[in-house]
């Protein structure tokens, strides 16, 4: 995020209001010269706990609230073994703690955190170590659990690039700030791998089947469609982020209503030149139609048809997803179809189990595609399409990878470790991570279809609707949604007679 003068930011309390980027290197200079404790930092006081003189991570203490900013700017944040550690340790102190209220995540730079250190888990893996990257898997996921099991409300603040590890961060947070500068994906079958960090749990629950079009194309969404879509629960321009935090920070004893409240007071309305998202109307109809295959190749299929649809305004995107699609590992797509397919009735720890066994089958030689994929893009940054081992979906069989990658008997899953939420376990989330995100796509549609408990099997005229929706939900970005929502799955049934006009479901 650029930085911008003193002299021109916005004043807040007639104070000029620093960006997030000009205190995040307020805090990096107060960590460079502080010393540093094992103990809790006092309020108001930075540490890093580490004496390096860029620690990868910082944390502050102020009043209410506490923040951790990965920093690790030059690699956008992406995540190496060394902030897991320091993350897992501090969190589990800040749960503990009475003085803290509120957990806050950010990060340094043009990115919250843009993933995992894939580079050095191959980079051993070449040398005969999978032992490194299957602890890395093991710590990272365990690290994203604990997150989504804080009783302390978590705060992400994701202003930037935000893909693979740092969605694992965010994903299942009570409450997820997204930005104009948000950028969103996971992008792992592009390096012939699978979406993981719990997010075969968290893209199915999405509305429709966008989370199976994101979880197998790895393509981006940005800034208020990341909001719109649900993966974000807020939107609040960047240049207001300073004066939310001192707000957050001057609650007095915040509960979860409360910083919801105080989010949606910062809520930023639509400009009249900011983009449209790219997953709404015709485009989402297109998305639902072409994803809800029961297989891969359904979903190709589909694609293929629709291309062939020359006066179909989404023909062209078909087409180019289809190309996307087939730039992808054929094994990748399998195995993510397979893992977001069973991820759907999963409890979060499952998900994340299932997980650490792809993870765990990969580092153990189940497909070549990692290392093939991570070598070519990330390392060799060569162009053009990897050389994917099968080359092409036809040549897989789809029973041999299924077995590899899920089943018990696989010999390329008995280096599995013993994970903190491999416990029997019922995931009861202390907030669910949907609570306070745009109501969803079923819940609107049984709100118009009577079947909704606070609508007494009316019928509303779309006009009844949104301030019934109001009523409900009381939220910024609810009405757009509705009416997203009523122009593509719905019709306006006008007056007959008796019968008032009104919004009836239709799809």
């Amino acid at each position: 995020m650029p930085s911008r003068s003193l002299a021109a930011s916005p004043r807040v309390n007639g104070t000029p209001q620093l960006r997030l980027s000009a205190l995040v290197r307020q805090m990096a200079s107060s960590s460079a010269s502080s010393s540093q404790s094992k103990q809790e930092t006092l309020p108001g006081k930075l540490s890093s706990q580490n004496e390096n003189a860029a620690p990868p991570v910082l944390f502050r203490s102020e009043l209410n609230t506490r923040t951790y900013v990965l920093n690790r700017p030059k690699q956008l944040n992406a995540l190496d073994q060394s902030m897991l550690e320091l993350l897992k340790s501090k969190i589990e102190e800040w749960e503990q703690s009475p003085r803290c209220h509120v957990i806050i995540g950010t990060g340094n730079g043009r990115a919250f955190c843009a993933g995992g250190d894939v580079k050095t888990i191959v980079e051993n893996l070449q040398k005969g170590n999978p032992e490194t990257g299957i602890k890395f898997f093991q710590e990272e996921f365990e690290l994203d659990y604990a997150l989504a099991r804080l009783k302390t409300p978590y705060i992400a603040i994701l202003d930037g690039v935000t893909m693979g590890g740092g969605v694992g961060l965010s994903i299942n947070a009570m409450f997820r700030v997204a930005t104009e500068n948000t950028v969103f994906a996971m992008p792992e079958t592009k390096i012939g791998y699978s979406p993981d960090v719990g997010a075969s749990f968290f893209l199915p629950r999405l509305d429709g089947a966008l989370g199976t079009y994101l979880g197998l194309t790895g393509e981006t969404l940005r800034g208020r469609e990341v909001f719109e879509s649900g993966i974000a629960t807020h939107y609040v321009a960047s240049h207001r982020l300073p004066a939310l935090l001192e707000r957050l920070n001057n609650l007095d004893k915040p509960t979860p209503e409360m910083i919801n409240d105080a989010l949606e007071e910062f809520h930023s309305e639509r400009l009249s030149d900011e983009p449209r998202s790219t997953v709404a109307g015709s485009r989402r109809k297109a998305v639902d139609m072409t994803f809800s295959g029961s297989s891969v190749e359904d979903i190709m299929r589909a694609l293929t048809e629709l291309a062939n649809q020359h006066g179909h305004p989404e023909s062209g995107w078909a087409k180019e997803t289809l190309e996307t699609l087939e730039l992808r590992s054929p094994t990748s797509l399998l195995v993510a179809f397979e893992a977001l397919r069973e991820g759907r009735q999963q409890t979060l720890g499952q998900a994340l189990s299932t997980e650490l066994g792809i993870a765990t089958a990969y580092c153990t030689g189940a497909s070549p595609d990692f290392v093939t994929g991570v070598k070519a893009l990330l390392i060799d940054k060569a162009q053009g399409r990897p050389a994917w081992a099968p080359n092409k979906i036809e040549g897989l069989s789809p029973s041999k990878v299924l077995s590899n990658f899920f089943s018990r008997d696989s010999p390329f899953l008995r280096k599995v470790p013993k994970a903190s939420f491999t416990e029997p376990e019922s995931l009861s989330f202390p907030t669910d991570p949907m609570k306070f995100s745009l109501p969803s796509e079923e819940e609107i549609g049984r709100l118009v279809r009577g079947e909704h408990p606070s609508s007494a099997s009316t019928a509303f005229s779309l006009e009844e609707l949104l301030q019934k929706a109001q009523e409900l939900w009381g939220k910024q970005g609810a009405e757009a949604k509705v009416k997203d929502i009523v122009s593509r799955r719905c019709e306006v049934v006008p007056q007959s007679g008796m019968q008032e006009a009104h919004v009836r479901w239709i799809h």
